[in-house]
């Protein structure tokens, strides 16, 4: 039996909808993970309002990227899937590591208790972020996926223990395991790795490609292996404009890869209305997908980008493993 969990317990894969695979509803600073007041979303109203309003423009569902202890706020984020109507997939993983301060625990933890943590999140509750050296309470609601980064230094030492953790819990968990793409880094070289670590590569998700990876021959041969690519460059001029996003969708439609995309807007604070930005979170709904169709994809292929894709990508099968059997 597949399910898909959400941080307000699981749902059948039928029951995602319309669902954006890469967002940020909250960004919350706290003694482990001080956020800028420009990077921080950690106003429970605003966020619900914008949550509101993507359900007003069709949206269903989102995946929340912020993996634990940098700011992930589960509160706020069950909070707002409960008074929204929006199902939210949560994460647990780690990010790129110039985003955690020095003396974070991120830096000291061993592989194996980094894995126990992810699959704790993602089996029994996520915890909160706090002041203490390591996570300490848990219960509020679970993780759905594990998100993590690939930065321009590579995997050095300290990134291979972190990405070994990962992978132990995706295997552990059979979630999906998601990755940030740094301009600068080696996607090729990771997706070998991974491999290498036991993970079934139909089992990844690449992030930010169409910004991060100029050349598309990078995107098909990964795509070849089959991993999904999550693309989310969309209403961001300072990369490049809708008609480029667009035209990068229908070459990898053409190369027969419709299966294996996901798309979202990749939401911060300069990019929710409700906090004052643009475009909105509900910009894919109200601007981009018309734009799609005008350059000739079909309503049977948006369906796939943002109902069947995730769907199945962030479904699991309901069978516990011990983590004894893949450590």
């Amino acid at each position: 039996m597949k399910i898909i969990t959400t941080i307000l317990g699981d749902i059948a894969p039928s029951e995602l909808g319309f669902c954006q695979s890469h967002e940020h509803l909250c960004i919350a600073g706290t003694g482990n993970f001080p956020v800028k007041g420009e990077e921080r979303i950690d106003d429970p109203e605003k966020s619900r309002e914008e949550a509101a309003l993507y359900r007003k423009a069709g949206g269903d569902a989102l995946v929340d990227a912020q993996p634990v202890g940098c700011g992930r706020g589960a509160v706020m984020l069950r909070d707002i899937s409960q008074k929204s109507g929006i199902r939210i997939i949560a994460s647990t993983g780690f990010h790129k590591m110039i985003y955690y301060p020095e003396g974070h625990w991120i830096y000291t933890a061993r592989t194996d208790d980094l894995a126990r943590l992810f699959i704790e999140e993602l089996r029994e509750g996520m915890y909160l972020d706090g002041d203490r050296a390591y996570p300490q309470k848990k219960g509020i609601g679970r993780a759905g996926q594990i998100k993590t980064a690939l930065d321009s230094e590579g995997l050095t030492p300290r990134y291979q223990k972190l990405f070994a953790a990962a992978a132990a819990a995706a295997k552990v968990s059979g979630c999906a395991l998601m990755v940030h793409i740094e301009k600068g880094s080696d996607p090729l070289g990771l997706s070998d790795y991974l491999f290498k670590q036991g993970l079934a590569l139909e089992r990844l998700i690449f992030c930010h490609l169409d910004r991060a990876v100029a050349d598309t021959a990078v995107h098909r041969e990964l795509c070849a292996r089959g991993i999904t690519l999550e693309y989310d460059t969309v209403g961001r001029p300072k990369y490049h404009d809708d008609d480029r996003e667009a035209a990068l969708i229908t070459e990898m439609l053409e190369a027969g890869y419709e299966k294996q995309i996901l798309l979202s807007l990749d939401t911060t604070r300069a990019r929710l209305r409700s906090y004052g930005g643009t475009p909105g979170l509900s910009y894919i709904l109200e601007s981009f997908i018309p734009l799609l169709r005008r350059r000739g994809i079909s309503d049977s292929q948006i369906g796939t980008f943002f109902k069947e894709n995730p769907a199945r990508i962030f479904a699991k099968t309901n069978k516990p493993k011990n983590f004894n059997e893949v450590s």
